[in-house]
């Protein structure tokens, strides 16, 4: 929570941390609470859950708002905790909010409601709702169109950020890079933009970013935190060289639904218990398996810490 009170620290490598299942079915809280021991002990700036990486939707609210206070405990604020509080229900969002604030996280990740796919002004409507309701609260909008249908302009996050002194920054994961720098010169450059889209990650601090919330921080999360450390250092060339080598890490993660994919590394590695995804998704099949395990061998040093 000490970072609440200051949203511009949140900055860096959010590592989405994906939610681990037993074989059953259940959430796994022992491997969940070793996931984020393991990105803090390989130097991630901050920690998110519930993102689309997470699997929120298969999730009931109340087991959500369980896995937030897993990762509190384990955190203990050595670094910002921006934990996905969104859904497609005003209600819902509203409570895991509520429940995110009492818990000490440091602002909420609140994606655009999707299925719906509401107006702009709809979209301005539910943001202002939820910046109210919680005026003490950093409000970070989600938006993600490639899963929701919905776009969020930079028009309607000009407006937010300008009525709400709480509204504080977007998590863009769309592949338009032209509307990363419109939402930029629109607002300045006080408003935190992370990139939740890998290969836009590096490009987007060129523009000004906060930094990213990327789905391969949950493979190689020193790789990706060294990233943006070179980066703010000015040692261009050794962040690009990173950005290049995380290119086959990147194309593992999508080769069937993301968290499958890293799912099923992870618990290969013994990080997880289980690499059980939650209906409608499935465990990778044996053509998919074939392809991430040829690309974990071209990518999977970076996997262990630089230099390790």
């Amino acid at each position: 929570m000490k970072f609440r009170s200051d949203p511009s620290t949140i900055r860096g490598s959010i590592a989405p941390v994906v939610t681990p299942f037993t074989a059953e079915g259940a959430v796994d809280h022992d491997s969940l609470a070793g996931l984020i021991r393991f990105q803090l002990e390989n130097g991630t700036h901050g920690i998110s859950l519930g993102g689309s990486t997470g699997e929120p939707s298969a999730q009931s609210v109340a087991e959500r708002i369980a896995g937030m206070r897993t990762a509190v405990e384990v955190i203990g604020d050595r670094v910002p905790f921006m934990p996905g509080t969104g859904s497609h229900k005003l209600d819902e969002t509203l409570e895991m909010t509520a429940a995110a604030q009492d818990l000490g996280a440091d602002a909420a990740l609140v994606i655009t409601p999707y299925y719906a796919r509401p107006t702009q002004e709809a979209l301005y409507e539910w943001y202002a709702r939820v910046a109210r309701e919680f005026p003490d609260m950093p409000i970070v909008a989600y938006n993600v169109p490639s899963r929701t249908a919905v776009d969020i302009a930079p028009e309607t996050v000009r407006r937010l950020f300008t009525d709400f002194d709480n509204f504080v920054g977007v998590k863009e994961t769309t592949k338009d890079f032209e509307h990363f720098s419109r939402v930029l010169h629109l607002c300045g450059r006080s408003l935190l933009v992370w990139s939740g889209i890998e290969l836009l990650c590096l490009p987007l601090m060129a523009l000004g970013g906060a930094g990213f919330v990327s789905a391969v921080a949950n493979l190689a999360p020193n790789a990706v935190a060294r990233m943006y450390e070179l980066w703010e250092a000015g040692e261009f060339d050794a962040a690009r060289d990173l950005h290049y080598r995380l290119h086959p890490l990147v194309d593992l993660l999508f080769v069937e639904t993301n968290p499958a994919p890293a799912k099923w590394v992870l618990a290969q590695q013994g990080r997880i218990s289980s690499a059980h995804v939650r209906p409608p998704l499935t465990s990778p099949t044996e053509a998919g398996l074939t392809k991430i395990r040829a690309l974990l061998a071209e990518g999977g040093d970076l996997t262990a810490p630089i230099g390790a």
